[in-house]
C-alpha cells in the first residue's frame, strides 16, 4: 500500500474527526437559525400584542355604543310625547281663559261658543300636526276592523249594516286603530214586518 492510499483512507478511518467536522460546519448555520427564530418569535408577540390591543380598544367602543343606545332608547321612550305635549300646553291655555271668560258677568254663551270652537279647532291642529285622524262613519257599510256596534236597529230606509248614527267618533295614529267608533248600525226588517207592509200598501 503506497503512502497515498494511506492518506485518503485517514476520514474514513477516523469517524470521531468526521463528526467534529461536520459538527463545525453546521454551527453557524443553527445559530443562524436560531437567531431568525427569536426574531420571528419577537415579532408574532408583537403582532399579538397588538392585536391584542386592537381587541381591547374594539370592546371598549362596542361597550359605549351600546350604553349610548341604551341611553338614546330610554330618552326616546321618556321624551316621546315631548312635541305632542307643547301643542297640548296651547289648548291648556286656551281652556282656562275660556273658563275664566265664562265666569265674568258679561260673559255670553255666544262668547263662550265662539271660544270653545276657537280651541277645538287648536286641538284639530295639534292632532293633524301627529297623524291623529278622526274616524267619523255616519251613513258608511259597518267595518268591524274600526267600528264597535253598539246596537242594531231596523232601519227600513237604509241597506243593513249601514251605520246610521256615530255615538262616539274613533281615532287613528298613523293609520293604527287606537279607539274604535262606537256607531249604532240598521238591520234589515223582519220578513212578517215587511209582509205586513206589504198588506198594509195593498
Amino acid at each position: 500500500m503506497s503512502d497515498t492510499d494511506v492518506t485518503d483512507q485517514q476520514p474514513q478511518d477516523n469517524p470521531g474527526e468526521e463528526a467534529r467536522h461536520e459538527s463545525e460546519s453546521r454551527a453557524p448555520l443553527e445559530a443562524d437559525s436560531i437567531e431568525e427564530l427569536q426574531a420571528k418569535l419577537t415579532e408574532a408577540e408583537n403582532r399579538a400584542q397588538e392585536n391584542w390591543d386592537k381587541l381591547l380598544r374594539v370592546n371598549a367602543e362596542m361597550d359605549n355604543l351600546r350604553r349610548r343606545t341604551e341611553r338614546e332608547l330610554e330618552n326616546a321612550h321618556k321624551y316621546a310625547v315631548e312635541r305632542f305635549a307643547q301643542e297640548l300646553l296651547a289648548v291648556r291655555d286656551s281652556l282656562e281663559m275660556g273658563v275664566a271668560a265664562a265666569e265674568q258677568e258679561e260673559a255670553s254663551v255666544e262668547k263662550i261658543k265662539e271660544g270653545t270652537e276657537l280651541t277645538l279647532r287648536m286641538l284639530e291642529g295639534a292632532m293633524d300636526k301627529f297623524n291623529i285622524q278622526s274616524i267619523d262613519p255616519q251613513d258608511e257599510p259597518f267595518d268591524p276592523e274600526r267600528h264597535q256596534a253598539m246596537s242594531t236597529v231596523e232601519t227600513p230606509d237604509k241597506a243593513p249594516n249601514t251605520v246610521i248614527n256615530v255615538m262616539q267618533k274613533g281615532y287613528l295614529l298613523n293609520d293604527r286603530l287606537i279607539r274604535p267608533a262606537m256607531v249604532i248600525v240598521s238591520r234589515a226588517p223582519k220578513a212578517d214586518d215587511r209582509g205586513s207592509k206589504v198588506d198594509q200598501q195593498a
